[in-house]
């Protein structure tokens, strides 16, 4: 894909084609990442932090340590007929 560099102000810009910026969910004011390397320079939209509310975290935690403690008593259980 073939595109130029246009002035933005006193920047100089490319424009993506809507088709890019549909296929990679990007609107105006989207955050993307320029990564420099050797052969080039290689663009990539940033991902969202994604925070969960307290309460929604809460019921994570509780739900993960439940499933811990079946584990647990599971391991317990299996490891009773064990000989030493």
């Amino acid at each position: 894909m073939k595109a130029k560099i246009i002035k933005i102000g006193n920047s100089r810009g490319i424009r993506l084609p809507k088709k890019l910026l549909s296929l990679y969910n990007l609107t105006e004011g989207s955050d993307v990442e320029i990564e420099q390397n050797r052969d080039g320079l290689f663009l990539k939209p940033m991902q969202p932090e994604y925070t969960l509310p307290w309460e929604e975290a809460y019921q994570q935690m509780a739900a993960e340590q439940e499933e811990i403690l079946e584990w647990e008593e599971w391991h317990a259980s299996d490891q009773d007929g064990i000989d030493d």
